[in-house]
């Protein structure tokens, strides 16, 4: 279940009273409490039709994340807005994954001690809003070095997810560990979208998707030489 922090929202959502940070959490923590009163209503009753509150397709969609069964998936930039994702992930006792997490490094150690899995990027982009006038291809390493479940992700189409091994070499290159930025590309994002029994890792009974290179799997340069689609060699 997404929801979103800072100018997005903000700017979506202007015309209907969403100005400003604090509306923004006001209204997330609403419709939680909201889901929890609606949950208590529903277990009052029962299985008692009559006695049980009106249907409410956007509760009835909370309910999963108040119950654990699906993560709060929170897009966050700047380092106060993933302050207050991780605030009311804690109030709510509720799942959550930062996606974005532009400026990550400027509070790595307070992550490092939450250990919330975290979706990096997209880095290749302008620094089109000034929620990400810090970003850094510095970001991913920082927080991995410091002991963070780190995924680097392209927020596709916006930028292609096909450059994405190219994406980890800058991470590279800017200082993050190879072997921890493969692991950014492959099993990580496996965990982050709780598909990691399937993908993510070469493993007996996974999903055989594997790519061969020629050469360095971070470099523009290499060649791709075998493509394996559920155990088929395709080229």
């Amino acid at each position: 279940m997404k929801c979103a922090f800072g100018e997005n929202p903000k700017a979506v959502y202007k015309e209907k009273g969403n100005r400003a940070r604090m509306s923004t959490a006001a209204h997330l923590r609403e419709i939680l409490f909201k889901t929890k009163q609606y949950m208590a209503k529903k277990e009052a009753a029962n299985g008692d039709v009559t006695k049980e509150p009106a249907f409410d397709f956007k509760l009835e969609s909370m309910i999963p994340v108040l119950k654990k069964q699906i993560p709060l998936k929170a897009h966050a930039h700047q380092a106060n807005d993933i302050l207050t994702a991780i605030r009311i992930a804690k109030e709510f006792d509720v799942l959550l994954t930062l996606e974005h997490v532009t400026e990550g490094h400027l509070i790595a150690d307070i992550l490092a001690q939450e250990n919330i899995p975290l979706a990096v990027g997209p880095t290749m982009m302008a620094a089109s809003k000034v929620e990400v006038r810090n970003k850094s291809w510095e970001t991913a390493g920082v927080l991995s070095n410091k002991g963070c479940t780190v995924s680097i992700i392209s927020d596709h189409p916006f930028s292609m997810v096909s450059y994405l091994p190219v994406y980890a070499g800058y991470c590279v290159k800017a200082g993050m560990d190879p072997f921890e930025a493969l692991k950014a590309i492959t099993i990580h994002p496996a965990k982050h979208i709780l598909c990691q029994e399937r993908i993510g890792s070469i493993e007996k009974g996974k999903d055989a998707d594997l790519v061969i290179y020629e050469g360095d799997l971070f470099s523009s340069l290499s060649r791709i030489t075998d493509v394996f689609i559920d155990g088929i060699r395709i080229q």
